[in-house]
């Protein structure tokens, strides 16, 4: 059973997705990759107490690094940048080249971008971190505007 729940935050509502007790989704309500809640789904907040407080504690700057149970479904390509992803620590970014080289295909680069435009549990995956090789803001499934304003938020409570 998937249980989901909305959460209020700075970028607007989040969707939250969960089964047998793991997150198994967080995406910016209207997000490119968010999917339509299904008939299927039980509204139902309790399961999400954790992953709330913690977003709370992220958003007001207490929470660098977060400590939740969560399951992702996706190729091994897209779990090894996802897993990459994770390495990238708080209020520093990595490029969508530096990614493919960590996970040992440095041609990946595009295949990099499009696993991190993927990835189903935003913020806590830290695909927002991923930036071009030249700096530059690009792409974010989420909207440039929430990807910048969440590298500002990380910048200001390093």
């Amino acid at each position: 059973m998937i249980h989901y729940a909305l959460h209020s935050s700075p970028l607007g509502e989040l969707v939250l997705t969960m089964n047998s007790g793991q997150l198994t989704g967080l995406w910016m309500e209207g997000e490119k990759h968010c999917p339509p809640i299904d008939s299927d789904w039980q509204k139902n907040a309790s399961p999400f107490s954790q992953v709330r407080k913690q977003l709370d504690e992220y958003f007001s700057g207490k929470r660098k690094i977060f400590s939740l149970d969560s399951f992702t479904e996706g190729t091994a390509f897209q779990h090894a940048v996802w897993q990459q992803l994770t390495k990238i620590t708080y209020g520093t970014t990595a490029s969508y080249a530096s990614i493919a080289a960590a996970i040992g295909n440095h041609r990946a680069t595009r295949a990099v971008g499009t696993a991190n435009g993927k990835n189903p549990i935003c913020i806590i995956i830290p695909c927002h971190r991923v930036i071009a090789a030249n700096g530059a803001i690009a792409g974010y499934s989420g909207g440039i505007t929430n990807k910048k304003w969440l590298l500002n938020h990380e910048a200001a409570h390093r």
